[in-house]
């Protein structure tokens, strides 16, 4: 039984290039022309780019991310804010200006959903960072601007006015209990809705106290995979601040072993109604959760759903695709 979804949500992952989502999302060993985009707009609607928080973006490379991803009309993409912006206070015109160039074919092609600010822990809510946040604003005017605090004192209200007052979209994050960590929230601030599921292993602290090397940082605070009552929570929370917003976006963190790529297509499927056949190789994986992702389970959802159809808008039934294309 699905909830009622808001008008326009999407549910996808925090980036795609995952080594180790070979042999669970991606076949483990591509045939020519493959690309994992292709994989992810099957499934998903929207897909987060990690890359742009620590390189500019290369126009022609974001072209064809654009194209392989053309099969679902639905698709955005929204892309984080290079920390140097956010973490490094740079607010140089010829780094702005080159950020700007990496995003250019998104919103010409209309595929941009967001910009996300990531703010790290230590980044509090002081009149000194509140004026650095505005000059941001300011700088990426353009764009639909949500940012991510992860310290709780940007609940406060004079906080949450600055938000409004500029109409930066409030990330509603997850994450792990520690200290004065931003807690669940179900804010809308301006006319995108965003939520960041970062998983709860108590052994993170999304870097706020971390010393050793990234690698086993990233390993340690992305392994965790939501249980369906801990999604339930958050399909609530959901609904709740997508009530009033234009486009709602739900992105997961969580990816280490395919985790975040599980629990969007649970969440999907929670929200929205939609159970399409999920790769072979992670229903191996997770064969409880994802024990409704079969090709037998999406054809009876598509019989389900064309029976009480209106006839009207065409539909048609999920497949699952063959290992390989030259199979078909």
């Amino acid at each position: 039984m699905s909830l009622a979804a808001p008008a326009a949500v999407r549910i996808g992952t925090a980036g795609w290039s995952y080594p180790h989502w070979s042999g669970l999302v991606y076949p483990k060993t591509p045939w020519p022309g493959f690309h994992a985009l292709e994989v992810i707009a099957k499934h998903l609607d929207v897909v987060e780019i990690n890359s742009s928080f620590y390189q500019q973006l290369k126009p022609e490379v974001v072209r064809l991310w654009i194209k392989k991803v053309e099969a679902n009309p639905e698709f955005l993409f929204t892309a984080k804010l290079h920390q140097d912006f956010t973490h490094n206070r740079v607010l140089d015109p010829a780094e702005i200006a080159g950020f700007k160039a990496g995003l250019a074919p998104l919103q010409q092609a209309k595929k941009l959903g967001a910009v996300l600010m990531q703010f790290p822990w230590s980044f509090r809510f002081t009149a000194e960072n509140r004026e650095f946040f505005i000059q941001l604003r300011r700088a990426f005017h353009e764009y639909p601007l949500v940012a991510e605090m992860r310290h709780s004192s940007w609940m406060a209200e004079e906080a949450v006015g600055t938000f409004l007052d500029y109409r930066v979209g409030f990330c509603n994050i997850d994450q792990p209990v520690y200290t004065s960590a931003m807690p669940p929230t179900a804010f809308l601030t301006s006319q995108v809705a965003y939520v960041r599921l970062h998983g709860r292993n108590p052994k993170n602290s999304l870097g706020a106290f971390e010393r050793d090397s990234q690698k086993s940082t990233r390993a340690r605070q992305h392994d965790y995979l939501y249980s369906e009552v801990e999604l339930s929570e958050w399909a609530q929370r959901i609904q709740h601040a997508g009530r009033f917003a234009d486009r709602t976006f739900v992105i997961f963190n969580n990816d280490a072993g395919a985790k975040s790529f599980v629990n969007a297509l649970q969440l999907q499927a929670m929200l929205k109604g939609v159970r399409g056949a999920a790769p072979r190789d992670l229903r191996r994986k997770f064969p409880m959760e994802l024990e409704r992702f079969g090709p037998r389970g999406a054809e009876q959802q598509w019989l389900d759903f064309s029976g009480a159809h209106d006839g009207l808008t065409p539909v048609r039934a999920p497949a699952e695709p063959p290992a390989n294309p030259r199979a078909a």
